[in-house]
């Protein structure tokens, strides 16, 4: 057995909520023979309902967030993961879709790009003045740019300080660490094992003043709940670890045979990215998942080519769907 090995207990139903992607979709049906576990929030709360009153949707950014809940043993535990990359963006969505944001207990960040912690500030503030714990990995800190075409590094937004999340708190952690309890485990780091998945050569860390490579986003960590009589759901951020390399780990951390949902960012988009775009569908394949949900930075291409590919596990995303798991 891993030294990192964790025992996980498996949990009686979970739920996610998308406060947070790229696109909001509330007209298109997602009702399936084999998916009757995702249920569209937004058609039903976002759709004519909310717009007579509202007179606005949703809002999708170039960002994700999601509210995540345990059921287990007769109780209830809720975390946020991912924060979205404006500062009231998601929150908006989750007071709009009625989420009462206080019975968040954690809040998990997947890694320390400004496209999943924008929103952190406004989170804390709603949740409360409570001491909330907010799990973090020391990277995440990091000064952080990409290097455009040109040679010139764009710098990323800074990451929040310990000051500005007062009352709140973050925690630490490379390893993986289990939460709500012990039925949700952070993965923490995750190994690159993969032949193709090769991390992003242009992103940078300023260290002493000067922009040195920053390919591999040590920072990038996923989520894995275990669901009775079921098996294993990942949930990813960016996956800048690599989706593969993700499952992988979780699998190994967990002892998990089976891999039933696939949730997330798969980080396929771009010229970088979509020559693996391929050799990433192929191996999902062999997890054979029941459910595969592509967000955020998976693209356009890599999502056609997993519905393609998986046409009864594919789930188009939309700010607003939960899935009932």
């Amino acid at each position: 057995m891993s030294e990192e090995a964790v025992k996980l207990k498996s949990v009686d139903r979970l739920e996610i909520t998308c406060l947070m992607d790229n696109c909001v979709d509330f007209t298109s049906s997602i009702e399936r023979e084999n998916v009757q576990n995702v249920r569209a929030w937004v058609a039903k709360r976002f759709g004519e309902e909310w717009a007579r009153r509202h007179l606005r949707l949703p809002i999708a950014e170039h960002g994700l967030s999601m509210l995540i809940r345990v059921f287990f043993d007769g109780e209830v535990y809720t975390v946020l993961f991912d924060t979205g990359v404006s500062p009231k963006g998601a929150v908006s969505n989750a007071m709009g879709m009625g989420i009462n944001l206080k019975e968040v207990e954690v809040i998990i960040l997947s890694h320390g790009h400004y496209d999943h912690c924008g929103g952190l500030l406004n989170f804390i503030k709603a949740v409360g003045g409570k001491n909330l714990p907010i799990i973090v990995h020391e990277d995440m800190f990091k000064i952080r740019g990409v290097e455009d075409r040109n040679g010139s590094v764009r710098r990323y937004p800074n990451f929040p300080s310990e000051t500005q999340v007062k009352p709140a708190v973050f925690v630490k952690t490379k390893k993986p660490y289990l939460l709500a309890e012990d039925t949700i485990v952070v993965t923490g780091e995750i190994p690159r094992k993969t032949e193709f998945e090769k991390g992003y050569m242009r992103q940078r860390a300023l260290v002493k003043g000067v922009w040195q490579p920053d390919p591999w986003v040590w920072d990038d960590r996923a989520l894995a709940i275990n669901i009775k009589g079921k098996g294993l759901v990942v949930v990813s951020g960016c996956a800048h670890a690599g989706i593969i390399n993700t499952i992988l780990y979780a699998k190994q951390i967990t002892g998990a045979s089976k891999i039933y949902a696939v949730v997330g960012g798969f980080h396929l988009s771009g010229k970088d990215f979509e020559e693996l775009i391929g050799k990433t569908v192929e191996m999902l394949k062999q997890f054979n998942p029941d459910i595969v949900v592509p967000m955020h930075c998976t693209g356009w291409r890599a999502a056609f080519a997993i519905a393609e590919a998986m046409p009864k596990a594919f789930v188009w995303n939309s700010v607003g769907n939960l899935y009932t798991f």
